[in-house]
């Protein structure tokens, strides 16, 4: 159902609701422990359809009298506003991309998006996307949260109470129960899906730069990678490739033949993703601007005129991503130019962004024409939403390009359910000590808002890292699920080599490690596919009653079975039990000045593949699965694999493979492989046990087959 407005009965609820006159606010049961509110001046043809939810909620039922989180409506100064009360010992998280640490209590949220330089703009309160979503855990490890179902500008005060002003109509607010927080995101996933599946290679590293030019550099730059074996699968291409920066152009003397460029990376196994903005140059005789014209595809200003803004070709005009037809359109850009070998498409500047303008954006009262379920109305309503319509538009270009490929569309702006649509990263952030550390949070609070598939950019966009810091930023960022280098023009060069050999070597070690951890991390992306959970954890996942784990945001969690613990980190709040420290490429984990300790938990099985260069010689016919028993001398995990792009595994065309270990008898470790899911079978394969105890880590030899018994006396330290 992934889909950006509903096609269903919004319409006869808005006329149901009129006709009450809108006297009397009204509240209903629309899951399990799920309700919705609706103010009494609520007016569903400012605010339906929804542009976050999949579909229009069914009504089920009065809110039962025992329900304890209800908001309180009403009107000032021009503003709606609601308010929740909190229970005392309440953290709050989510709101998607903010600053500060992990927990947001006492924070104040703008949502607008906003081209933000180094975050410097309203003090970094309002950034490139709007997440209206608040998570509550309580003291007990119980969960609930409140999606605020308005796309216009708004502010979130997260205090108590939780105050959400609108500067447009008054919103409706959906509140879920759980028993969890993890249960809480999957149940905000049911209502605002999950992202799809993307390729295998958008797992791996990828190096950018604004910009890689002419095409001769990018060619330097991967012949590069691949001659000191830095593993990695991406690189990027910034706006220096086109014609004076005109969308889906190519420049002739930097960038003559690009299907050559491409050609080339793909004969050393790297993809290409290549940036598309949304300001089109006004340029009669420009094919793009020309098109736009006849098909009266641009947003207009309040008068009825074409609306122009300054961007980076110059004077622009910018595509109305509310009609169909605008849609459709620029779908159709995407044919000639995937035609050229690109695997990927970059989207930014979509806040959208206009240069010298008070807000960095076009004027609030500008208009867009809609169509089908979309009214037309102000800037105000659909600015939040424009990144998301432009990147659903992107992503439909791209798979009718390519319709045997999962497309990838990355995204700097976006809104609540955009990522059914696009990956996404943090922004313009700063090489600076701060915003590197506050790119974990902000990673992990994304993930808490729906959206798994983020990362910053690695070593700071805005300035140039020293050693030190390119060196612990590459050694946590491998951990990023969008795992990319990334700075601007006239910066120092920010390649792992770049710094010297010191820094060139420990950013290997770090690649490696990721590159090892390929098969698990790519189970984590199907589960997170599948079901929203994200892929980089808060630590209070572990143990959601331990409240002293509640504010930890510089250790993490991959998945439910791997502590990621960073070297700078100082007295971080670890969660009890059993956390082995383990070596995936035969570093000293534990004691590794930059490579952050890998902790496995007690009662898990991790499969590791082999060291490669890039996910074209990711292999599955031998496996080391790492293996930390718990109390009860026992482990389980499980393993995903499909083709590692198409859509066969929408058809069953994957296995899941579930490994269970135990302890027989007193010397004997017995694993038996088996599939839990899927309609491909288990494949034979080499399996290397690594025991993980506390005295450090065994091996096993070698062993061909689905149920291996080892003596643990045959286990030796490598």
């Amino acid at each position: 159902m992934n889909r950006i407005y509903l096609k269903n009965t919004w319409i006869a609820f808005a006329i149901l609701l009129l006709a009450s006159s809108c006297t009397t606010s009204r509240s209903q049961q629309i899951g399990d422990k799920i309700m919705i509110f609706y103010p009494e001046n609520f007016i569903p043809d400012r605010m339906l359809p929804s542009m976050m939810l999949l579909e229009e909620p069914e009504e089920r039922g009065a809110v039962p009298s025992e329900w304890r989180v209800v908001p309180e409506f009403s009107e000032k100064d021009g503003k709606n506003i609601a308010k929740i009360a909190i229970e005392e010992g309440t953290d709050l998280y989510g709101t998607g991309e903010v600053l500060g640490g992990l927990s947001n209590n006492g924070k104040t949220v703008q949502l607008w998006n906003t081209d933000n330089y180094a975050y410097k703009r309203e003090d970094g309160r309002q950034l490139y996307q709007s997440h209206p979503w608040v998570m509550a855990v309580r003291k007990d490890g119980s969960a609930y949260g409140i999606l605020i179902d308005n796309t216009w500008k708004q502010k979130i005060t997260l205090t108590n109470p939780i105050v959400i002003e609108s500067d447009g109509p008054a919103s409706r607010i959906i509140v879920i129960e759980r028993n969890s927080p993890q249960e809480l995101v999957m149940a905000l996933a049911d209502l605002t899906g999950t992202m799809e599946m993307p390729p295998l290679w958008a797992l791996g590293f990828q190096q950018s730069r604004y910009s890689y030019t002419p095409d001769s550099r990018v060619k330097e730059i991967a012949s590069e990678f691949r001659k000191r074996k830095l593993p990695i699968d991406v690189i990027w291409m910034d706006i220096n490739y086109m014609q004076n920066y005109k969308v889906f152009t190519f420049d002739s003397l930097a960038f003559p033949n690009p299907a050559e460029v491409n050609d080339f990376l793909h004969a050393h196994d790297f993809k290409s993703v290549w940036m598309i903005d949304p300001g089109i140059k006004k340029e009669p005789g420009y094919f793009v601007y020309d098109q736009g014209t006849a098909g009266d595809h641009w947003i207009k200003t309040s008068s009825g005129t074409e609306y122009n803004g300054e961007v980076w070709p110059g004077i622009c005009a910018f595509p109305d991503f509310t009609r169909p037809a605008t849609r459709a359109w620029w779908s159709g850009l995407y044919k000639d130019f995937m035609a050229t070998g690109i695997d990927g498409v970059w989207n930014d500047m979509n806040e959208p962004a206009v240069f010298n303008t008070p807000e960095a954006t076009m004027p609030e009262d500008n208009l867009h024409s809609g169509g089908d379920e979309l009214p037309a109305d102000i800037h105000r309503r659909y600015h939040n939403v424009y990144g998301m319509l432009m990147v659903k538009a992107s992503r439909e270009g791209i798979l009718d390009a390519n319709p045997d490929k999962r497309p990838f569309v990355l995204s700097r702006a976006n809104f609540m359910g955009g990522q059914r649509y696009a990956a996404t990263w943090t922004g313009d952030n700063s090489s600076t000590w701060d915003h590197f550390k506050m790119a974990t949070p902000m990673v992990l609070n994304l993930g808490l808002s729906g959206q798994p598939f983020s990362g910053p950019d690695l070593g700071g966009y805005s300035g140039s890292p020293d050693e030190e810091l390119l060196a612990h930023w590459t050694t946590v960022g491998v951990f990023y699920p969008f795992s990319r280098n990334h700075t601007e023009s006239k910066t120092n060069d920010q390649e792992p080599w770049a710094l010297g050999k010191k820094v060139e070597d420990i950013s290997r070690v770090a690649l490696e490690r990721r590159y090892r951890l390929m098969p698990y991390l790519y189970s984590l992306f199907y589960e997170a596919a599948q079901t929203g959970l994200p892929i980089m954890r808060p630590v209070y996942f572990a143990d959601v009653k331990d409240t002293t784990l509640r504010k930890e945001d510089e250790a993490f969690l991959w998945g439910d079975d791997l502590l990621i613990v960073p070297k700078w980190s100082e007295n971080p709040s670890l969660p009890k039990g059993i956390w082995r420290s383990v070596s995936i490429v035969g570093e000293d984990s534990a004691n590794d000045p930059y490579q952050p300790d890998i902790k496995l938990r007690g009662g898990a099985i991790v499969p590791m593949g082999q060291v490669i260069q890039s996910t074209v010689e990711y292999k599955l016919d031998s496996l080391t699965l790492l293996v930390s028993l718990d109390e009860n001398m026992q482990a389980n995990g499980d393993l995903y694999s499909d083709e590692g792009d198409g859509f066969g595994y929408k058809d069953g065309k994957f296995t899941m493979t579930e490994f269970d270990a135990s302890v027989i008898g007193q010397n004997t470790l017995k694993i038996s492989v088996a599939k839990s899911d899927g309609d491909l079978p288990v494949a034979d394969r080499y399996y290397r046990i690594a025991l993980v105890g506390e005295e450090g880590m065994r091996y096993s030899d070698w062993i061909y087959g689905k149920n291996l018994e080892i003596p643990l006396g045959n286990l030796k330290k490598e």
